[in-house]
């Protein structure tokens, strides 16, 4: 055992490593509702298309300075996952060793992710969250955060004009100036 845990350790003093966690969410065309304020007799009424559609974010939360690294895709599968692998480490981590917390979603571990994993594994190690686990993550309320501020209570015309509000809301998150932040 002791061999094995040496094997796959990263050196956390090594001076370009990185404690990322990891997850994916959807927002969709159909609005989430949430408490607002009306007048007293008022009900607020939001519009909504005639059939769903959906954009998903997949996005990996820095421990340390809490920036998001995202992608976001026309799905949720194996294909995405591994694009947003490659857009993480060749493009938000180029030069640094990743430790990236996930959870057990099926593609996360299909054949093809595993393969991905394997071949990245030089420069990206996997801890597995226990099953069923979304508060041992912080993404999840980063993903709280961006519902609130790009999708609640609002109607986007078009899949473009969702996904640039999901644009803005992780700029202005990332954005370590912001005092409002």
């Amino acid at each position: 055992l002791a061999g094995l845990v040496e094997k796959n350790a990263i050196d956390p003093a090594a001076p370009n490593f990185q404690l990322l966690f990891m997850d994916e969410t959807s927002l969709s065309l159909h609005p989430p509702l949430r408490r607002c304020w009306m007048r007293r007799a008022e009900r607020k009424q939001i519009p909504a298309p005639g059939s769903p559609a959906y954009r998903h974010v997949f996005g990996a939360l820095n421990w340390q300075s809490t920036q998001v690294t995202y992608l976001i895709t026309p799905a949720k599968n194996s294909e995405a996952f591994i694009a947003f692998l490659e857009h993480l480490l060749f493009t938000g981590y180029p030069d640094e060793k990743i430790i990236l917390v996930l959870d057990n979603a099926s593609y996360h571990k299909s054949r093809a992710a595993m393969a991905a994993l394997d071949a990245f594994a030089e420069r990206l190690r996997i801890v597995w969250l226990p099953t069923y686990s979304p508060y041992f993550n912080p993404i999840e309320r980063f993903w709280l955060y961006l519902k609130n501020w790009a999708s609640a209570n609002r109607l986007h015309s078009s899949l473009a004009d969702l996904s640039a509000a999901i644009e803005q809301t992780i700029a202005f998150h990332n954005d370590l100036t912001n005092s409002q932040r």
